[in-house]
């Protein structure tokens, strides 16, 4: 079954359930109007990079934080589970009636690793440094894998 719509004499079959690129589109262009993508209105994302290395005796966590300055920056460890949190805050600009194109992301982030061994937590240090965060987390000293054999009755 379908239905005849007429635009110019042509007829036009409209089959709701095989034909859906004209309404993505139709709704695409709907929400583009929309939201009028300007500097005072745009929601993104901010979600940093993070890069884990595990040397022989530390962990190192490196986390990409271009723009956003340490205060900003919060830092915890507990167990096996290391957050990094924080802001990058958009930048105000006066100028004319110029129109701009905002394409970095700005807002809060949280990044959560579950870490792969154990660590002294009051070894910990972090620098921080043209918008890299270095953590070097200290491992803690494994206690040697003992071998016992057990006999079956």
């Amino acid at each position: 079954m379908h239905i005849e719509r007429f635009r110019n004499r042509h007829p036009v079959y409209f089959r709701p359930f095989f034909d859906h690129r004209g309404f993505r589109g139709d709704l695409n262009r709907v929400f583009s109007e929309f939201f009028d993508e300007t500097a005072e209105n745009v929601v993104t994302t901010f979600n940093p990079a993070v890069d884990l290395v595990d040397t022989r005796d530390a962990l190192q966590v490196k986390v990409e934080l271009p723009g956003v300055k340490k205060e900003n920056v919060e830092i915890s460890l507990k167990e096996d589970l290391l957050t990094v949190k924080g802001e990058k805050r958009v930048e105000k600009e006066e100028r004319g009636e110029n129109r701009y194109y905002v394409e970095r992301s700005y807002g809060t982030f949280s990044r959560t690793l579950t870490l792969p061994s154990l660590v002294k937590s009051d070894q910990v240090k972090a620098t921080f440094e043209d918008g890299i965060l270095v953590i070097t987390l200290p491992k803690v000293e494994e206690e040697k894998v003992r071998e016992f054999q057990v006999k079956v009755d």
